[in-house]
Formats: C-alpha cells, structure tokens, sequence
C-alpha cells in the first residue's frame, strides 16, 4: 500500500478519437484516416480548454487547438496499436496487455452466410429477415413492422464484428430475445462464424415512426483469450469499476462492479459520482460510446465535434473534485474518422493524457508502440507484476 503513488485510476476511453493513420494504415484501407482532426475542421475549430490544457494540441494538428507546451500536470503522448485489428474489442484487451493477432470476423459487406441464418432459424423457430449491414435505428423503420407481424427475427451487422438481433419487446418479449441471442452467440462460437458479440436489440412502438430502441440491450461476447491488468487487480482486492459497455468488452472478467451508461454525458456524470465517492482504491474504466456509435458510424462531423467539446466541459467539472492522489488517463481505442469514406472504423494511432494534481514534470513524451502500456503502467503503480502472457512497458515518466 505504502508503494504505490495514486490511490484511484480513471481510465476514460473516447471510443473511436483517433489522432491519425497508423503507418500500416495502407494495409486496412485507411491512408488519410484523421478522426480528431477532420471532425474539428468540419465546424472550423473546436473549443476544448480542459484537453489542450493537457497537451493534446502537440498530438497533431488540431483546428481550434492551440500548442501548449508548458503543462506540468500532464504528460500527452501518442499510442500505437500493436495488434492486427480496429476493433472495439481488439483495443481495450490491448491496453489491459492482451496482443490479438487474429483479428475478430466482420460481415459487413455480404451478410451472415446462408449457413448461420438457416440453422439460426431451425434452433430459434423464429423467421430471420433483414441480414445485412445497417443502423440499428434504419432497419427498424424498414422491417420493424414485418417483424411485429411475423414475430421473426431482425438480423443485422455493422462494421464491427457483431450480429445482432432485433425484435419487439412487447411481440416477442425479452426473454425469448435473450433465448435466440444465447443460441446465436453458442453459433458463432464456430470459427468459422465467429464475432466478437452478439447484441439483443429490444425495441417498442407500434409502426414505423415510433419504433423506439429500449435500454434492454444486452451484450454477449467472447471473453479475453489471456490474463489482463483488471485480472490481477480484482485478485489483490482492489476495485475495479466497468462504466458503460467495459463490462461487455471483457464479458465481466477482472470486473467487480459495472455501471450502465446511456450516453457520453451520463456516462461522465457516473463518473464523477465515482470521483466523489472515496472508500475505493483501484480502477474506474469508462467507455464513452457514443463518438463511435452516434458520431463516427454515422459519418456526422459535426456531431463527433461538438461531442468533444462536451466531452471536455465535463472534464472540466471533475477535475477540480479529483485528490492529490487520483490519476486521469484519457484515450482511445480505435479511430472513426467520420469524413471518411464507408462507415468502418479507421487504423489510427490514439492520444494518451495523463493528467494529476500532483504530477509535476508533465510534458510531451515520444510516441509508444502499444496501447498496453496503460495496463502495465497501472499494475506498476499498485506495484503488481503482469502475467508473462502479457504485452506492454511501463510509463516510467509519470512516477517521477
């Protein structure tokens, strides 16, 4: 106890703020791929006080942001990822210290094989329709009546690597969507049909101008292939705390207490709740979806830009609640450039802001060549050794 120098980590990942391509970008299809800087030039500069504070203006080429050179309570840097992927899943496993070298089966572009669909059908007795990429908002006003009538399952996909599953809540009831989603994920447990998660999407209205998504969505997903950074905290009894989908993402491993989320500002509100509460030491880990699923999918600039700025007037609200020895580390786990062509994620490196009261010599360090290293700096901080199987070097500055 006496070893370590912060009590409570916040871990914040804006999901999908990437700061620009990777150099093997070429390679997924995403040269030019600037998901910070193409959503602040959408609106002609964004504000964002609190992270240019920080440093983030060093990063890159911010419009709106100026170069702050001089912020000794804050080290900014950029993050490479070292696993083959740009997935949601792919990223947080790698900062927790997971390598994944296979990346996780996306369907977006020709639908679940016929295979799948047919023996989804045999096993749910349900009817499948839809069976393509889309928003899960669209396909509602599309097939969400037919599925009423029918009491059939929609069956969608993204650019992630998902299938999800889309009924009536009221028509075809919650249980019995959970029922079909438990047969789908044992499904695509094959590898030849294996994805990352399998979603419930329960909805309610009566026709299509009313459609509404419920907050009944629940995640099936694989669990991480190795030991990671939350494993070994929960085993030597600290807390780790999964705000928003973290829980999904890790299927609930290293996990001991999850808090569900419906958007970027009730997630930072739950967050600061966090900050004020004191009787914790350990980790809170925060996912703030909504970049990637409103924002970045969506190909919506505008809206990824203004989320930024709100993004960064709740930071503004936590810090001055934050003591001596808390640490806010501030990243992300993929790039969504939402000016780029498709609606996929994009290969991009990722900022890393690591901000305390305490922290004196804080500046800009040199680039990194993994996210892991946020997991293996925490562990270091607790004074925990990483599993051999793990990936990731310590952030040796911020101990200073």
């Amino acid at each position: 106890m006496k070893n370590k120098k912060f009590r409570r980590i916040f871990l914040i990942v804006a999901d999908s703020a990437g700061v620009g391509e990777e150099p093997d970008a070429a390679l997924f299809g995403d040269v030019g791929s600037n998901t910070w800087a193409h959503a602040a030039a959408s609106v002609g500069g964004i504000k964002v006080p609190v992270m240019e504070s920080f440093g983030v203006g060093e990063l890159d080429e911010v419009e709106g942001v100026k170069v702050v050179k001089d912020h000794p309570h804050a080290y900014s840097m950029r993050l490479r990822e070292l696993s083959n992927g740009k997935d949601t899943m792919t990223g947080h496993w790698e900062m927790m210290g997971i390598l994944t070298t296979k990346p996780f089966q996306t369907f977006t572009d020709t639908g679940f094989p016929k295979e799948l669909i047919d023996e989804l059908e045999k096993r749910t007795g349900h009817k499948i329709i839809g069976n393509y990429s889309s928003s899960g908002t669209e396909i509602l006003k599309v097939l969400g009546e037919e599925q009423m009538r029918d009491n059939s399952l929609i069956v969608y996909t993204s650019a992630d690597s998902v299938l999800q599953i889309a009924a009536h809540e009221e028509v075809t009831g919650l249980d019995e969507l959970y029922r079909c989603c438990e047969i789908a994920r044992e499904l695509c447990m094959r590898p030849e049909w294996m994805v990352g998660r399998v979603i419930a999407r329960p909805y309610v209205g009566d026709n299509k101008d009313n459609f509404k998504r419920t907050p009944n969505r629940h995640d099936y997903t694989v669990s991480p292939t190795g030991i990671q950074a939350m494993d070994i905290l929960k085993d030597k009894g600290y807390m780790t705390s999964a705000v928003g989908k973290i829980n999904d993402i890790f299927n609930a491993a290293g996990i001991t207490k999850t808090v569900h989320t419906v958007s970027n500002i009730d997630g930072m509100d739950k967050t600061i709740e966090q900050v004020k509460n004191d009787d914790w030491e350990g980790m809170c880990f925060v996912n703030l979806v909504e970049f990637d699923s409103e924002y970045g999918h969506r190909r919506n600039p505008v809206g990824y830009a203004r989320a930024l700025e709100e993004f960064d007037q709740k930071l503004a609200e936590m810090l001055p609640l934050m003591r001596e020895d808390d640490l806010l580390m501030i990243t992300a786990d993929h790039g969504n450039d939402p000016t780029f062509h498709g609606t996929d994620h994009t290969r991009e490196k990722v900022p890393l802001l690591i901000y305390s009261p305490s922290l004196e010599k804080g500046r800009y360090l040199e680039e990194r060549e993994s996210f892991a290293d946020i997991g293996a700096t925490i562990l270091e901080n607790f004074s925990l050794k990483k599993d051999p199987s793990m990936i990731g070097k310590i952030i040796t500055e911020i101990f200073e």
